[in-house]
């Protein structure tokens, strides 16, 4: 017991014995009886106090995009009216993402009072089935596909041929596996965020 009182004594002595050397560096002392150098130390905190100050502000304003489906890798919030083409994210609940809902960014590809159509023709995939076609005033939005990524088997929505109504708009994307309007349908104008990319 004795003995290992004396180590720690010995080993806290030797760290003792270093704090002026460790204070001096600090300091901007090139070593121990170095002539202190605080305006190494100013400089240094000048540089490293607003960039982590930044840092800590600038983190949370953004949004982090880990799909590929989009073709952004951080956004932010853009207050203002949302139009077509916008970056929007949201919450979504699906048993593919799992128990929790994700946040999720899109595109705005259809508005309210447009014409979305969706027509049903066999897939072109190899196990069969039927995609979902999707078109907004004649243009083209999306095909969906009978099974994602890692093959988990996909439920297009059914919309047929309507407008959209007031208050609904229709997300997605360009890439072909992505999860948006084809298989959720449209999104309430309530529930998007209107974004900016950032990166």
């Amino acid at each position: 017991m004795l003995r290992l009182a004396w180590r720690a004594a010995r080993a806290s002595a030797v760290a003792a014995k270093a704090l002026p050397l460790r204070a001096a560096v600090a300091l901007g002392s090139a070593g121990l009886g170095e002539p202190l150098r605080p305006a190494q130390l100013w400089k240094a905190a000048a540089m490293i106090i607003p960039t982590a100050l930044v840092t800590w502000w600038a983190i949370p304003q953004l949004t982090w995009v880990v799909s590929p489906s989009v073709e952004a890798w951080a956004v932010r919030a853009a207050p203002g009216a949302i139009g077509q083409g916008d970056y929007v994210s949201f919450w979504l609940t699906t048993p593919l993402a799992g128990p929790k809902p994700v946040r999720v960014t899109k595109h705005v590809l259809c508005l309210p009072g447009h014409m979305l159509i969706e027509i049903e023709r066999p897939s072109r995939d190899p196990a069969g089935g039927r995609d979902g076609w999707y078109y907004c005033d004649g243009r083209l939005l999306g095909i969906s596909k009978p099974f994602g990524r890692r093959g988990q088997p996909l439920v297009h929505f059914g919309w047929g041929r309507r407008a959209l109504p007031r208050g609904f708009v229709y997300v997605g994307s360009r890439h072909p596996d992505g999860y948006d309007s084809r298989y959720y349908g449209p999104v309430a104008i309530g529930r998007l965020t209107r974004m900016e990319r950032v990166l």
